[in-house]
């Protein structure tokens, strides 16, 4: 095979850089989180491991991606990857089912590549400092002063 281009070949786009934005090169945000309705798993009898799993990676910020209308066809393969993902879990796992596993985890956008792949980026939350700041700040006690008989 000859010449054009390939998955992966050359420099990776930058989005910011003078040439990724010449030819209109942006990446789509993605929320931190997910808390939209999750698919039933769609492979045949899953395990409790699996479903937990399954449920974990919708709720982050991949399962906004892939709850869009035009990524529905990509739940199929994001079940093969928890499915593939859970058996790679056991120590025995061969080295061809783990290897196989990164492959699907680019194809499901859960690596760094993945996500650059499939134009998507997650989202900085620059909030959640303030928000646990303030969350882990002590709490005033609010004092009560005597009011004067008012007879």
């Amino acid at each position: 095979m000859k010449g054009g281009a390939r998955n992966r070949s050359g420099p990776a786009p930058v989005e910011g850089s003078g040439r990724s934005d010449a030819r209109g090169y942006t990446l789509t945000a993605l929320p931190a989180s997910f808390d939209g309705e999750i698919p039933d798993f769609p492979l045949p009898l899953p395990s409790d491991r699996e479903v937990e799993l399954w449920e974990q990676k919708w709720r982050g910020p991949h399962g906004a991606a892939w709850s869009m209308p035009s990524e529905a066809w990509r739940a199929w393969h994001v079940a093969l990857w928890v499915r593939t993902a859970v058996r790679c879990e056991a120590p025995d796992a061969p080295a061809a089912l783990i290897s196989n596993l990164h492959r699907l985890s680019d194809q499901a956008g859960l690596t760094t590549a993945g996500l650059a792949e499939m134009g998507w980026k997650v989202a900085v939350d620059e909030t959640a400092p303030k928000r646990a700041e303030k969350a882990a700040a002590p709490k005033r006690e609010r004092r009560l002063r005597p009011v004067a008989d008012a007879q």
